[in-house]
């Protein structure tokens, strides 16, 4: 393993400056959701739904949130992603086995708990998707609370079954949830994202040269049937990145975008979709097919997949335990993999039109998500022990 030393161009406590930003976005989320559920659930709750479906200009106030808006969000995932595929934690098969095995499962065994609980009915089985992400931020901020109790090796294990996770509801997104297609927007957006390649095979460094064009990639993207958001990765993949230099594009683009991302736009999405009114609600609407398919995926499919194909990994000698981490400690962070609130409230969105089958989403992602959280946090508070204060 090359020592920090050895690189001392490379941008300094990348890992720990960003575990602190997402624990800290993830705090604000949090009080954002509630905020929601208060005022949707107040005096206020007519006018906080009016607001939201009101037009401005092509888009009503909740599409501009999550389809322009969230498009910035997953250019910072898109950044994420390739460098942690090209200089970090994923860049290599022995860091990359254990998070993508744990992922992956912990992404196919929800949507099996989610078809399950739902029956496989016609007019439910589009939300299979729904409990397959972990929303990264709620997750780390959560595990923050607990301080030094944790190892730094269970916010990497996390961090990085979340990153994956997030590649995969990328590919899900854009392959499930595409319903009508403009072959010609396409081909638009196919051409800017191919200029955009050949501007980065030629050197070019400069972030104006690739902002415009991400912008009409955008356009394109979202005028093809496409999601919008997808142009955010595609985009990302494109910005030029040098693995021994603090400042190269992604670097600086990422880190101008960071808190923009995880104090604004992400708690602003939460606000505008955790907001459901909850007059009547009881065990009985829980109960119903759809949030008991989606609590479960999260709370059940997610810690049976991580924590099972973890064990199963380290068991066939394909990967190694997190260090310095019991595997009750591993079975907690296993659990906080079923918070999956950002990115599932996304999916729930696209994958239903109708508005109530949308707000049974959001009371089953908000039960799935509380209750992996509480359970998350009780079983690492009982497990860990106090660690060193790492340098």
């Amino acid at each position: 393993m090359t020592t920090p030393s050895a690189r001392p161009d490379r941008p300094r406590s990348v890992l720990r400056a960003f575990l602190e930003s997402e624990a800290s976005g993830g705090i604000v989320l949090i009080a954002a959701a509630v905020i929601a559920l208060i005022v949707a659930n107040g005096p206020l709750g007519p006018g906080y739904v009016a607001l939201l479906h009101r037009y401005v200009g092509p888009l009503s106030v909740l599409h501009w949130i999550n389809d322009a808006l969230m498009a910035v969000f997953f250019l910072m995932v898109g950044l994420e992603i390739k460098r942690e595929l090209v200089d970090g934690h994923l860049s290599r098969w022995s860091d990359r086995a254990l998070p993508a095995l744990a992922a992956a499962c912990g992404m196919v065994v929800p949507a099996l708990f989610y078809l399950i609980a739902t029956g496989g009915a016609a007019h439910t089985a589009s939300g299979w998707a729904i409990p397959s992400a972990t929303d990264i931020a709620f997750a780390i901020g959560v595990m923050a609370l607990l301080g030094r109790r944790v190892p730094t090796s269970l916010m990497l294990f996390l961090t990085t079954v979340a990153i994956v996770d997030d590649m995969g509801a990328v590919a899900i997104i854009a392959l499930a949830y595409t319903r009508h297609l403009s072959l010609v927007a396409l081909a638009a957006a196919a051409a800017i994202l191919l200029v955009m390649v050949v501007v980065n095979r030629r050197g070019v460094r400069r972030l104006d040269a690739y902002l415009p064009l991400a912008a009409a990639l955008w356009i394109a993207v979202w005028a093809s049937g496409v999601h919008a958001t997808i142009a955010g990765v595609l985009a990302a993949a494109t910005i030029p990145i040098d693995r021994n230099d603090a400042v190269s594009p992604l670097h600086r683009l990422e880190q101008a975008l960071h808190s923009w991302v995880a104090f604004l736009i992400v708690p602003l999405f939460g606000f505008a979709n955790a907001g459901v009114s909850l007059a009547g609600a009881g065990l009985a609407t829980l109960l119903q097919p759809i949030p008991l398919g989606v609590a479960a995926g999260l709370f059940l499919g997610k810690q049976i997949g991580v924590f099972g194909a973890a064990r199963l990994a380290v068991a066939l000698g394909w990967a190694h335990r997190p260090a310095g981490a019991s595997w009750w400690q591993v079975y907690g962070t296993a659990l906080l993999c079923g918070i999956g609130f950002t990115m599932s409230l996304f999916i729930g969105a696209l994958a239903f039109t109708n508005p109530a089958y949308v707000d049974e989403v959001k009371i089953g992602v908000l039960a799935g998500s509380i209750l992996s959280a509480m359970a998350g946090f009780g079983v690492l508070w009982i497990a860990a022990r106090p660690v060193a204060k790492e340098q």
